[in-house]
């Protein structure tokens, strides 16, 4: 599949659509999620057209990949994060409900964030 240059965070790359720019860096960019899920909800995106995880981990340059990781680190320390504990998620394809096809994490925090999956029933 090729990567589709109208989705919403190429638009964003590109400056067509504004955000509210937490981080920027010559591999990432990093903004506030227009529909907050928690106090602190940042989207971190490489500047690659990279599609899904699976495409950014196979695809990206070693570079790109540890850029991209420290990057993440940097967000959540700047936001304040660390002490009281953040939720770093990625959806990967349909199955996981990822809507917007170029890979990015999510930084969740402040609040408590309770379980992502639920224990097994005894």
């Amino acid at each position: 599949m090729a990567y589709d240059q109208s989705n919403i965070f190429a638009k964003i790359l590109r400056g067509e659509i504004p955000c509210d720019k937490v981080y920027e860096d010559e591999h990432v960019l990093a903004f506030r999620d227009i529909n907050p899920q928690t106090p602190t909800h940042v989207l971190v995106i490489p500047k690659g057209a990279y599609e899904s995880f699976d495409d950014f981990s196979s695809q990206a340059s070693a570079e790109e990949i540890a850029g991209f990781v420290r990057a993440a680190g940097q967000i959540a320390r700047e936001a304040g994060a660390v002490e009281a504990g953040y939720r770093i998620l990625a959806n990967n394809g349909p199955d996981a409900l990822q809507e917007v096809p170029h890979f990015h994490l999510h930084i969740f925090a402040g609040k408590p964030l309770g379980r992502m999956i639920k224990p097994p029933e005894k």
